[in-house]
């Protein structure tokens, strides 16, 4: 069971760490719906223990009911290092 949750999160870092490159901004909800990743924190962790330096920016959007609420988002800085 433990090799399976392995390569199971491996492979949704390698769909997250391909977005961040691609220069996409990544929430937990487009994580979710656009990667499959559900505990997007977790795979966030992960790359950051390969050496990925990951930006966090706290935005305002807007819920299903109109009401503004805060979530955090995710990119990569561009850089000669990395694209």
């Amino acid at each position: 069971m433990k090799q399976l949750q392995m390569s199971y999160g491996q492979s949704q870092c390698k769909r997250l760490k391909s977005a961040l490159i691609g220069g996409k901004k990544i929430t937990r909800l487009n994580a979710y719906i656009d990667l499959g990743i559900f505990e997007l924190s977790s795979r966030i962790g992960e790359l950051e223990k390969q050496g990925i330096v990951i930006s966090r920016q706290r935005i305002t959007v807007y819920n299903r009911y109109g009401e503004k609420t805060n979530v955090m988002e995710y990119r990569i800085e561009k850089t000669e290092n990395n694209g």
